[in-house]
Parts: structure tokens; sequence; C-alpha cells
């Protein structure tokens, strides 16, 4: 079996045309996971082919080994598998080097400090972000323990910290750096400041200072399917471009990247491959999370609870097709603005022909990992003014009593990937008002208005039962909106 290697790249499959040896990294990237590698790691390939050789990355893996140790023998090269009609194959090169953030957290703020490191960005998921209620928990352990000291970080914002004292520390202290948020959450560049100016308050007034001349912290809207790697897709690769690897990654063919136009230093020439700069980001961080992002939730439970595997077997489903279709229409096209020059019933035909593609098995399980978090995003706005508005939030009503269910199921049956999974399983499962309540409290839900209206909560509380009861398919046929 021919591992693939720089020495080993397989024949009549798209690999770079460069000189990996001339590529610098300008980019330091934590979470280097599949996401990353099928998205933001691909527009940077893709400035590499045209000439722009500092746009290397090397990635930062915030706990675990595996994706270096995997990717390392293969000179970090790997293979993406864009899954359309047909299925295409191009190996990437972008990527450097991946560090191990715990195994040597030092390595890591010396990059993050190292005057060439011209964009930090990030994909560590909605957990990475210790967010309490939309904003830095600052009594998160880690964050309490970097409060105390930043010689050992252990979150995003404690290396950004450590690394800016550092780097102004410099002898080339005047370069300039871009730190970029690269995830599902709304005002991400805005998170990832407040958390490091406390931290930067707390142990350097230089670093502040220096920080607040020389550094800008920016959002962004990012969009592609990307199914976690399995051993189908490793065989499938393997039969197809006679390479061994590792770890591929496969994404559904669209891909877009919104970028807020805030840079301080040099800014990558990404606009010129696909990628598009914009002054405000915000319209199109709401389209995302209320829509695509919303929805993609809404199907991930109601199809785990039906029994399906993958997001397209759910939506095949005429019931939960419908549900989901009604509910963008009604409850959130109403009150959730879309960006000049696009048109919101438009967005929600392409969001679902999108979960349509059959080639693309995306698990209903890995969309609803971290939910307690997700949905604090994705749906507690969207409910919240609608009620401000007294606007229809009936099927959202369905979907907490659902969610309320999926939590209690994968629970049960030991599928629960979350980070508050503790606590729910604290919970007293035997009364059904008490568990529904608790385990939305545990998400956060008290936080928000429609905690507190009776009537939206027992309409929840119904749907729960009624789930329970009936089962998902059946309680979808009798969900009748008001």
């Amino acid at each position: 079996m021919t591992q693939l290697s720089a020495d080993n790249l397989p024949e009549r499959v798209r690999s770079f045309g460069y000189d990996r040896d001339r590529v610098t990294a300008a980019i330091l990237h934590f979470g280097i996971g599949n996401f990353h590698r099928a998205h933001q790691a691909v527009y940077c390939e893709d400035l590499l082919e045209q000439g722009e050789t500092q746009w290397g990355i090397t990635g930062v893996s915030m706990r675990s080994p595996s994706m270096r140790d995997a990717l390392k023998p293969q000179d970090y090269l790997y293979t993406l598998a864009t899954l359309g009609e047909q299925t295409e194959y191009r190996i990437i090169g972008a990527i450097k080097e991946v560090i191990v953030a715990p195994e040597d957290p030092q390595a890591v703020i010396a990059l993050v400090a190292k005057p060439t490191t011209q964009l930090i960005t990030t994909t560590i998921t909605e957990k990475g972000y210790c967010l309490n209620s939309a904003k830095v928990d600052f009594e998160h352990p880690n964050l309490r323990g970097e409060l105390a000291s930043l010689e050992n970080p252990k979150t995003i914002y404690g290396f950004l910290a450590r690394g800016i004292i550092q780097r102004c520390q410099n002898e080339n202290s005047q370069s300039k750096l871009t730190i970029l948020c690269c995830d599902n959450i709304s005002a991400g560049g805005e998170l990832l400041k407040a958390g490091v100016e406390h931290l930067l308050q707390r142990h350097s007034a230089q670093g502040l200072a220096w920080s607040r001349e020389n550094v800008c912290f920016a959002s962004s809207m990012v969009d592609r399917v990307c199914p976690a790697s399995d051993d189908d897709l490793r065989a499938m690769v393997y039969r197809d471009t006679e390479r061994h690897d590792v770890w591929p990654v496969s994404a559904e063919p669209f891909t877009q990247w919104i970028i807020e136009s805030k840079f301080a230093g040099e800014r990558p020439a990404l606009d010129q491959v696909g990628a598009v700069f914009v002054d405000d980001i915000a319209p199109f961080e709401q389209m995302k999370l209320r829509y695509l992002n919303a929805s993609h939730s809404i199907i991930a439970a109601l199809g785990y609870l039906s029994g399906d595997a993958f997001v397209h077997q759910s939506i095949a489903r005429q019931e939960l097709l419908n549900f989901t279709q009604e509910a963008l229409k009604k409850n959130v096209l109403p009150i959730a603005a879309v960006p000049n020059d696009y048109d919101g019933a438009t967005y929600i035909g392409d969001v679902i022909a999108r979960f349509q593609n059959g080639n693309l098995p995306y698990a209903n399980l890995q969309v609803g990992t971290d939910s307690s978090q997700k949905i604090q995003q994705r749906w507690f706005p969207t409910i919240d003014q609608a009620i401000a508005q007294s606007a229809d939030c009936s099927y959202f009503e369905f979907c907490l009593g659902a969610w309320v269910i999926f939590v209690q199921t994968a629970l049960e049956n030991d599928d629960l990937n979350d980070p508050k999974r503790p606590m729910f399983e604290e919970v007293d499962t035997q009364d059904l008002d008490v568990m529904a309540k608790s385990y939305l409290k545990i998400a956060n839900a008290e936080e928000f208005v429609f905690y507190r209206q009776k009537n939206f909560m027992n309409s929840v509380i119904q749907h729960a039962r009624a789930i329970k009861a009936n089962g998902i398919s059946r309680a979808l046929e009798l969900f009748a909106p008001e």
C-alpha cells in the first residue's frame, strides 16, 4: 500500500504545482480539523498556486496529537474529495506543519509572537471560546487559571495574549497582526478581542497598549458542509488515487468565505480566489446562523429521533422536509433579514438542496455535537426576536421540545457528545416538565426572554410529551402551528 507523500503523489489527480520548499507560513491556524482543511486551507492553496508563497499555514491542535501524527508522515499533505454528482480529488499542500499545544505551548506562543506571522485564524468550535450567554465566561476554570498566570495557557485567549506580550517585546515590534475568527458564532472577532484584552489588562499594560495599536480582530462567515472522515472515505480515496491517506477530508462542492475587512497589516488576496471582503459582516453571520445552521440543527435533532444516521436521509422524509422548510419560511424569514443582493426564499431553497446531496454522508450526530452550545446561537435569538415582535415562533416551540427528547435519547443511547453532558446526566428524567426546563437551563436558556414566557414554555413541554409518547414522525404529523 503506497503512502501519500511529497515523493509519492498520485497520477491523474490534481496536485500542487508550486515549490513547497519556497512556501513560508504567514498564517497560524488554531483548530486544525476537517473543516479548516476543506475550507480555509483550500483558499490558501489557491493563493499559493498563484505564486503568493508566503501564505502557507502552520496548524495548532488545541487538544490531541492525532492530526499531527496522521499528517506528518505524509509531509502534511492530504486528499480533498469533493462530493458532487461526481467525486473530484485534489492533493492540498498548504499546511507546512502542525504543532500540538498541550505538548509544546511555548512553541505556539513563539509563533504568535513571530513577526512574520501576519494572520491568525481560528476554527475551534463554539465550546473553544468558553462562552456563557454569548459572552466570554471568565469564571471558566481554564480562564481563571490564565487570569492567575499566562505561563502555560490553555485557551485561545491565553495563547494569543501571551504571544502578543512577547511580540511587542521583539526587536521588530512594529509587525502588525490580524486575528480572524472563522467559527459559526456572531461577532467572533469581538469575542476574541474581549478575551485577549481582559487577560492583557491583568498581565501587561504594555501588551494591551501595543495590541490596540497593532492588532485587529475580525470576524468571518464560513460555509461548507464537511463530513467526518471515516474508513469508507479512506477506502474510496485509496481505490481512486492508489495512495493511502491516513486522514483525507471530504466536502460538498459549495464553499463560501465572507471576511470582515479589518486587517492591521498585509491582507492576503483571498478575494482573488473566491473569498469576499465586506465592511459589515453581521448580516452574513445572521443569515448563516439563523437559516443554514438553524435548519441543520433542526434536521439533526429530528433526524436522529427518526433513527436516521445522515442528514440527507432525514431530509428525504417528507414530513421532516416540510417542517424544516416551513420553520424557515414562517418563523425565520419574517424577522431575520438577509444581506442586500440576497433573496431569503431563494436562500432557503438553496440550503435545502445542499442538505439533499445524497453523495454527502453528513452524520446527524456530527451536526448534533455540542448542541447545547450551538442552539444558543442558532435558535434562541430568533425566538426572542419573534416574541419581541409578536411574531410566530410555533415551529421553534416544537424544535425545543424535540431537542429535549434528543438529549434524553442520546444520553440513553450513549450517543451524546456535549461539553455539558455531566450536567445533563444529573437531571431527574422522571418528571418531563422538570427535565425540559433543566435541560434548557443547562443550555443557558435562562438568559433569554422565552424561558420566562409561560405559554411558550408550556408549548415546548407539550411537544416534548407528544414526541416522547408518539415518536417524532407521528408528532410531526400531529403538529398544527397556530
